[in-house]
């Protein structure tokens, strides 16, 4: 090779490689900079942070009463409004803890979205009530504003048992959503390629009727009497309520969401009275599922004659009848199973339907938190493991008022819920919050309300579920992989 040429390609490796130590250097300083401002391993711990946003979204449309309740907490601080989801003035804002607002409003084309932002934020709760007298629609109806999410369960009867079922989709963001509908019966899995990508656009309510349209899974779901229906989001996010109506004078509701599948639940809230009690069970997996039964009333915990060992069949809902076994008692029903399950109940009485479902317990750090008691309104507390003490305190306007209620280990409690001021039985709302006290056993709640007697009596079930004041956040470790490209 030519000198001259061979002298070039040696300056030419020699720059090139020159510049490997440099970027070595400023590999370590950038990594020894990460370790210093975050030194170690992740610890298993992580750190608890209070909930400063909250999203809700109200279905509205139908008219009835929005309620909305924050938690009384020394932290101050924050702003609740609650607007058409559409956009619009507020419908209410509010900047004070352990205050509440209600508003009778009017039938329309929007829900409402509440959006809390603050301190205030924290164990925030919003209903929507809607009480029909007479009517094709006579009935007490009651639903929890709905939290967005990706993968939610509702369960309850399907179109055999239901005149209409009528799905309302919310997106809350600026971003489209796009929503996959599935479906369980009796009879096994609804297999069907309808109900799939259904887009909802940002700001908007889209209700979905189903088993009267494509997207509400078409003819196939018409055949289900019992229903557990999913609603996973493939892209976004929705708010999703699923509102019942049994047929002409017959009673309507909102169907509660059901809690993730678990192999260990509880179904707080099975009203006492006269009516049909079912317990329903699903088997979301490809397994079957075998089942522990046991029921709790005022007067201890048994396993109905039977009926003690439940088996489930993979993709299924499966309706066990509870009158014989609760004979007209209040009651709460546990479930220990070999695979996770989802579960809830029916009920019907007087001339007015009722849906309740599994929930977690209450905690000190997330009491349960109900906005709009009103008419007869009462708690049902479910302490299975161990004697419980909570504290439930009802709150309006006029100011607050508390009283301990101790629940017997293995017993069902229930109690009758007064507005400060003595206003029982009225129309004005008023709000209650319930928190375990400190070494109290887990606790299971739910809200009844209900007006009327023999065939007039109108009656729904809210359960009560933990008031989210606090996020857990896990821990960070150093990873070089945020240094090297991917």
């Amino acid at each position: 090779m030519d000198k001259a040429l061979m002298d070039k390609v040696l300056r030419l490796l020699g720059m090139r490689y020159a510049t490997v130590p440099l970027m070595l250097v400023a590999v370590a300083a950038l990594y020894g900079a990460a370790s210093f401002s975050r030194p170690g391993e992740a610890s298993e711990g992580g750190r608890d942070a209070p909930v400063t946003h909250a999203v809700m979204v109200c279905p509205g449309h139908e008219g009835g009463r929005l309620a909305i309740q924050s938690l009384p907490q020394k932290r101050g601080g924050g702003r609740v409004d609650m607007t058409p989801t559409k956009g619009g003035s507020p419908l209410a804002s509010m900047t004070s803890s352990g205050q509440g607002w209600g508003k009778d409003t009017e039938s329309g084309e929007d829900s409402y979205t509440l959006r809390a932002t603050g301190a205030i934020a924290g164990g925030l709760d919003a209903e929507q009530t809607t009480h029909w007298s007479g009517g094709p629609d006579r009935g007490l109806a009651g639903a929890r504003c709905a939290t967005p999410g990706t993968d939610l369960w509702f369960m309850g009867p399907g179109p055999v048992a239901a005149d209409e079922l009528d799905l309302y989709l919310t997106n809350v963001d600026a971003q489209p959503a796009s929503v996959d509908l599935t479906a369980l019966s009796g009879e096994g899995p609804l297999d069907t390629t309808e109900g799939r990508g259904t887009p909802v656009e940002p700001y908007t309510t889209r209700i979905i009727k189903i088993g009267a349209s494509a997207e509400g899974l078409g003819d196939i779901v018409k055949t289900a009497t019992d229903l557990a229906l999913r609603v996973h989001a493939t892209s976004g996010r929705v708010a999703a309520s699923l509102r019942v109506r049994i047929g002409e004078k017959k009673g309507i509701e909102w169907l509660p969401q059901s809690a993730e599948p678990a192999t260990s639940l509880l179904v707080p809230g099975v009203p006492g009275g006269s009516g049909k009690r079912r317990l329903l069970v699903s088997v979301p997996g490809e397994a079957d599922a075998q089942i522990r039964v046991q029921v709790i009333t005022a007067d201890g915990a048994f396993a109905p004659q039977g009926q003690d060992v439940l088996d489930a069949p993979g993709k299924t809902v499966t309706s066990v009848a509870l009158d014989g076994a609760l004979s007209g008692k209040t009651a709460a029903v546990r479930l220990v199973a070999d695979r996770p399950v989802l579960a809830g109940f029916a009920a019907d009485r007087g001339a007015d339907v009722a849906y309740g479902a599994a929930t977690p317990p209450l905690r000190a750090s997330g009491p349960g938190v109900v906005a709009d008691n009103r008419f007869d309104s009462s708690i049902v507390l479910t302490a299975p493991a161990g004697a419980a003490t909570v504290q439930v305190s009802t709150m309006n306007a006029q100011g607050g008022a508390p009283q301990e209620i101790k629940i017997p280990a293995g017993r069902t409690v229930e109690t009758k819920l007064t507005a400060p001021g003595g206003n029982a039985g009225g129309d004005t709302a008023f709000g209650a919050v319930i928190t375990p006290k400190p070494g109290s056993a887990p606790v299971y709640a739910s809200r009844t309300l209900s007006t009327g007697k023999g065939d007039d009596y109108l009656f729904t079930v809210l359960p009560i579920v933990p008031a989210p004041t606090t996020l857990h956040l896990p821990d960070t470790a150093d990873s070089q992989t945020a240094l090297t490209p991917g």
